[in-house]
């Protein structure tokens, strides 16, 4: 399966250099593929078991195991070559979308992750999806297919098409093989809604003259956090 792009690591004297390619990937893209790695690792390894990790509503909110917002979206399974797989584009897409669009917007680009997690998890109830984290990494590839329209690639080396349709591509070839698309369909719906409130509706506020021209701002305090905060220009001012 040939998606176009560059390779997931570089060759130097011969050789891959898997420290080189692991430091080259940015800050946040590199956390959560190292979350998601060990993760996978401990519960091979069983230090930890998956029945802990998967989201539970009345786990979560009705007997406090909260950590579980957080590792349904870091488990993709057993260590196999479906779980290769996940972890290839987590990584290739998460970190195209960090280096490109976000590429000096660190903040902006948590919020959009932050914003698929909400979304996400307050989906997940009425669909029972114990696990998120293919849900997000389809997000991501949505919204960096978006904002490349004019970026080619092909499909097994049978046919081309343009960047935007991957998430659909992705999303047929999940239903030939069998597959459940409710994981796919929810990372299309979240990317989509991201994609309109982050891109079209400044657009469409700004013609129209609306006083509200941006809904996912990322706060102060994030921005403060991911080192990108910069003091309004009245507060610079001598």
């Amino acid at each position: 399966m040939d998606f176009g792009g560059a390779a997931m690591g570089g060759v130097e004297d011969g050789g891959f250099d898997f420290m080189s390619w692991y430091m080259d990937i940015p800050v946040i893209s590199r956390l959560y593929f190292t979350s998601a790695f060990l993760t996978t690792a401990g519960c091979a390894l069983d230090i930890i078991s998956p029945f802990s990790l998967y989201f539970n509503f009345d786990l979560i909110f009705h007997q406090g195991q909260l950590w579980r917002l957080i590792t349904t979206y870091l488990f993709f399974g057993v260590f196999s070559i479906d779980f290769l797989f996940h972890m290839y584009f987590l990584v290739r897409y998460c970190r195209m979308l960090e280096e490109g669009d976000f590429r000096g917007r660190t903040a902006h680009f948590v919020m959009m992750i932050l914003f698929g997690v909400t979304f996400m998890t307050a989906v997940a109830p009425f669909v029972s999806v114990h696990f998120l984290g293919s849900s997000l990494s389809f997000m991501m590839v949505y919204v960096w297919g978006r904002r490349n329209e004019d970026m080619r690639m092909s499909f097994l080396g049978v046919f081309t098409f343009n960047a935007p349709y991957l998430p659909w591509v992705m999303l047929s070839f999940s239903m030939l093989l069998g597959h459940s698309v409710t994981i796919d369909a929810i990372g299309i719906l979240v990317g989509h809604t991201y994609y309109f409130l982050e891109y079209v509706y400044p657009v469409v506020a700004d013609i129209r003259g609306w006083k509200r021209k941006k809904v996912l701002e990322p706060p102060r305090a994030l921005h403060w956090l991911c080192g990108t905060y910069q003091e309004p220009a009245h507060l610079r001012q001598d």
